[in-house]
């Protein structure tokens, strides 16, 4: 369906469609989110076999597939949304448009293919949208985190295409159902594993693999850093770590020990890093490596127990990271500068952004009883029932040091003295409020109604 409207939006006629492309792709990410929460309006339930036919490749959704296909429907609107407040010339909105109906094309297929080849094809996809996207603007910054962007990618295709090549090889093919079917015990098929892995660690920018996105994400524009931040790194490589190794491939013991030191050394030096900076979509880019470093934490852990929560933090960090790059995006647009250094007193003057930030840097640091809180105590009961004592103790002891640089960055913003005085505050663009209200509720009611799950039974 985005394949679909990103043609009809560029045929050589009707300039009027211009001005209706932001709706028609509001329109469709609702029906996204609608369909993919209620599952049973996707036309695949009438042929499930059918679909992908003319593509060439199969389509095999499952309830993994459906939370990322909301998901990744939620952030984009919330993408869409900020660039209707921040985009100012219609042509940028249009190309924007046009930029996030690719991503969002080859996102989807991403969470729908059943073979190893198709999904490398559209991660490069999605890939090839953002590396414009981060670019929008044109400016040397952007260019420059692009670059980075593009170079690091361009190395995890080669790991990923050498891997696939080994799995054919090896497997004599290379769709999901040959791959777990596979001698596990054969040197090109664990050299093919460790392969595809570095090159998902790059997509992921999990440490020592993240050199490139604290400039990709803090020079990109804002709705773009909500895009990124907030699903297409997750989609890109920490999707297909749940997928092949939470599903596909049966995790040893050495596979789980190299997942849990590189989340463990994520969460930590993520945390530290964020601590050190005075530009705050840089501290949100540091935060979103540590984050990520508790998805990849949990699937390390090789237990269901694990993987749930891996993939319950997944979604409450599309929520918080996306709230607070949206606020990011109004701070950024009100006072023209992203340095801490030189903000203050938005408390008085943005209430709204204030109090909004509060909920999602909370629910980040894991505070009760926001959503954040539950995924990271199902993460670490989890570590603990399978004896990861020392992995626990990370994740819990982490989760002070990002309670203590959010601390630090609300006081700093909204409660510190501005020096110089910035220009005056203006009312904060519709959209953008929208979505801080949004994403402020998700993160409260995902929290409190997390508690009537595990009271129901049903969690158990």
């Amino acid at each position: 369906m985005p394949f679909l409207l990103l043609v009809v939006l560029n045929l050589p006629f009707d300039v009027f469609k211009k001005r209706v492309a932001f709706w028609l792709t509001g329109e469709l990410l609702l029906f996204q989110i609608l369909a993919s929460g209620s599952g049973y309006w996707f036309p695949w339930n009438i042929c499930p076999d059918r679909w992908g036919i003319f593509f060439g490749f199969k389509l095999s959704p499952d309830n993994l597939s459906l939370i990322m296909l909301f998901t990744i429907g939620l952030t984009a609107l919330v993408s869409l949304l900020t660039a209707a407040g921040t985009l100012q010339s219609e042509k940028q909105r249009f190309n924007f448009v046009n930029l996030l109906l690719i991503a969002l094309a080859g996102m989807n297929t991403i969470v729908l293919v059943s073979d190893l080849f198709s999904l490398y094809l559209f991660v490069e996809v999605t890939a090839l949208a953002l590396f414009i996207l981060i670019a929008l603007d044109k400016g040397k910054a952007a260019i420059e985190g692009t670059f980075k962007y593009l170079i690091l990618s361009a190395v995890a295709g080669v790991f990923m295409l050498t891997a696939i090549a080994f799995f054919l090889l090896t497997c004599g093919g290379v769709s999901f159902n040959a791959l777990g079917a596979a001698d596990g015990g054969n040197f090109f098929f664990k050299l093919a594993l460790g392969l595809f892995l570095c090159g998902l660690l790059i997509k992921s920018g999990l440490v020592p693999f993240h050199g490139w996105l604290p400039d990709a994400y803090s020079s990109a524009p804002a709705s773009v850093s909500v895009l990124l931040a907030g699903i297409v790194t997750k989609i890109s490589g920490v999707y297909v770590l749940l997928r092949l190794y939470g599903q596909v491939f049966t995790v040893s013991a050495s596979l789980q020990n190299t997942l849990l030191t590189l989340g463990g050394v994520s969460i930590v030096v993520g945390a530290c890093a964020a601590l050190t900076q005075d530009d705050f979509k840089r501290m949100l880019a540091f935060s979103s490596i540590s984050q990520i470093g508790y998805i990849v934490l949990g699937l390390g852990c090789g237990t269901p127990l694990g993987f749930a929560g891996a993939v319950f933090h997944f979604f409450n960090h599309a929520i918080f990271k996306s709230l607070l790059f949206v606020n990011a995006a109004s701070l950024e647009k009100q006072a023209g500068t992203t340095d801490m250094n030189r903000l203050g007193s938005f408390g008085a003057k943005m209430p709204l952004t204030g109090l909004t930030s509060l909920i999602g840097l909370l629910s980040t640091a894991g505070v009760p009883p926001l959503a954040g809180f539950w995924s990271k105590l199902v993460i670490v009961v989890a570590l603990f029932n399978a004896g990861r004592f020392g992995w626990a103790s990370c994740a819990l002891l982490a989760s002070v040091l990002t309670l203590a640089y959010f601390l630090s960055f609300e006081r700093r913003v909204f409660f510190g003295k501005m020096e110089p005085p910035t220009a005056k505050i203006t009312k904060t663009p519709g959209p953008i409020a929208f979505a801080e209200i949004l994403l402020a509720a998700l993160t409260l009611v995902g929290g409190l109604g997390f508690i009537f799950i595990i009271r129901s039974g049903v969690w158990s």
